[in-house]
């Protein structure tokens, strides 16, 4: 019996034309397992707003968000409980109050953090830091005065009593 060489491995159906052998269906790749991208830990972008290289801001940023600066700012930042980062190109020369802040560019102003402060190797900060975490990467720039506070405590190291004292002070003021 005489069999062609160019046979298909798989017998077809009658009829049907021949398929290749990879199915190129949305399906088929949709059922192959896609390893997940890494998620940040930080907000998402949607949920941060951002200040790009061309921008100049004088004056005060308040708001809900999270704040990337990657252009200039003059004034104040007060974002007390979001995260402010001040990227490679950033520079600003504003007293910031966060929650976390981070320094990749230049910032020229005192720094107050409920969380922390972390210093990356390109940045530049001259002021002080009260927080209650620092960190300063090797190859960072940092002139001025570190406070490391706990969590609610108050300039003068006293800790700020959370239950029962909003009542007495609300009745002191009546």
């Amino acid at each position: 019996m005489w069999k062609p060489t160019n046979q298909p491995t798989t017998p077809g159906r009658p009829g049907e034309p021949e398929r290749p052998a990879t199915p190129a269906t949305p399906s088929a790749v949709s059922e192959q397992p896609t390893p997940a991208a890494p998620r940040p830990v930080s907000a998402s972008t949607a949920d941060q707003a951002t200040v790009g290289k061309s921008l100049v801001i004088k004056g005060e940023v308040t708001g809900p968000e999270a704040v990337n600066i990657d252009g200039r700012v003059e004034g104040s930042i007060n974002l007390s409980g979001n995260r402010v980062t001040v990227g490679r190109n950033g520079v600003v020369s504003a007293n910031i109050n966060a929650r976390e802040i981070v320094v990749l560019g230049k910032v020229r102003g005192n720094l107050t953090a409920s969380d922390r402060v972390d210093i990356r190797s390109d940045g530049s900060l001259t002021g002080d830091v009260v927080a209650a975490r620092i960190s300063i990467e090797d190859g960072a720039f940092f002139k001025g005065g570190i406070d490391i506070r706990k969590a609610g405590q108050k300039a003068n190291g006293e800790e700020v009593k959370t239950s029962g004292s909003t009542e007495t002070a609300a009745a002191a003021r009546v």
